[in-house]
């Protein structure tokens, strides 16, 4: 892929907690997503492109030296130092300081705001996607207020999971009325997930992971290519779940329990049809920048999409400390034959401009 130049960029990092939503306080991931804001920001850099940066001289060992905080203070500060284009790789929230640079000459990537607190609502969204005619699993929401006798509207095993969740920080598989009351006491006792959680039925079949990337002009195989609507990198195959569910990558690393799709399983009627599905799901959550959606077989084979992320993580391996850090998106980038740059650059030329902000 060829390098032109691009105006200076600047990665941002969660530097705090997101507001509390309906009594929901959403996790946050240690260093605020600085690790992968600091591999976008480095693998930019070694292959030409301006990299803004808090200090003079980053450390390559220092996520930090990549980054600014998402906050008004460190936004004016990358835009101060020389950036025009700002790259979100945070948890984005409606009223979150970037609206306050709106009105300014610059670029984004990343999602709107206001789309993302909407959507990170798991049950609104899933709830969204059924009205749309999408294959979602049945899904039933328990709040604190409840007494413990409450009515099952579908058969164990179950899946918990929290309303704003991070990742599968939260979610627990139960296979009893016993087990699901012990997991809810200790929820709210914890209060970390709020006064509410929702159960999802359980779904036994194969999981995968497609990253959706936005309308707009890629370049691939050395090709100029423009798609029209939302469109899907290849499918990965998650693997050695831990009691029925994928562990979190911040203890296990994607590398080791995903993989693409083979290109018979890739060719399938069934990854079509659900491909079709994510598209679908794209189009109506209006996405700014890739997402990941997470779908998951029935006994039947057939795919339910179970999670929407408008935050796929963006890890990668440019610094030799991070070799093992490719993220699920960069999987399926590669069997495009995408290296990471090829990837970051494919995202950072669908940047768009804050002026045009709804």
């Amino acid at each position: 892929m060829k390098k032109p130049k691009t105006p200076p960029i600047a990665l941002l990092y969660q530097a705090k907690l997101p507001p509390i939503r309906d009594g929901v306080q959403k996790p946050m991931k240690p260093g605020g997503y600085s690790d992968s804001g600091a591999d976008i920001a480095y693998e930019l850099a070694k292959n030409g492109m301006e990299v803004i940066t808090p200090v003079e001289n980053p450390s390559i060992e220092n996520d930090f030296d990549w980054v600014f905080p998402d906050t008004e203070e460190g936004i004016q500060n990358a835009l101060t130092k020389g950036a025009t284009v700002l790259w979100l790789n945070t948890v984005l929230y409606r009223e979150h300081a970037i609206e306050h640079f709106f009105d300014r000459d610059i670029e984004l990537v990343g999602q709107l705001p206001s789309k993302v607190d909407r959507y990170d609502d798991k049950l609104y969204t899933n709830r969204l996607l059924k009205e749309h005619q999408l294959p979602i699993p049945k899904t039933q929401l328990i709040s604190r207020e409840q007494p413990m006798n409450y009515e099952i509207e579908m058969d164990f095993p179950l899946v918990v999971k929290p309303l704003r969740g991070r990742g599968s920080q939260g979610v627990t598989l139960v296979r009893s009325k016993n087990e699901l009351d012990a997991k809810l006491a200790q929820l709210f006792s914890d209060k970390i997930y709020g006064n509410a959680v929702y159960i999802e039925q359980y779904l036994s079949g194969r999981e995968i992971t497609v990253t959706v990337m936005p309308p707009g002009i890629y370049t691939i195989n050395n090709r100029r290519k423009e798609f029209s609507k939302p469109w899907c990198l290849p499918a990965v195959k998650r693997f050695n779940h831990n009691d029925g569910i994928a562990p979190y990558s911040g203890v296990v690393a994607v590398m080791d329990n995903s993989a693409v799709l083979d290109d018979k399983e890739l060719q399938s009627k069934a990854i079509s049809k659900v491909y079709s599905y994510c598209e679908r799901a794209a189009e109506i959550v209006q996405m700014n920048a890739p997402i990941r959606i997470d779908c998951r077989a029935d006994d039947k084979g057939d795919y339910f999409l179970f999670d929407v992320n408008l935050k796929p993580n963006m890890t990668g391996p440019s610094r030799p400390q991070r070799k093992n850090q490719d993220s699920l998106t960069l999987l399926a980038a590669r069997k495009l034959g995408w290296s990471y740059f090829d990837l970051l650059r494919n995202i950072l030329d669908q940047r768009w401009k804050a002026s045009t902000a709804r």
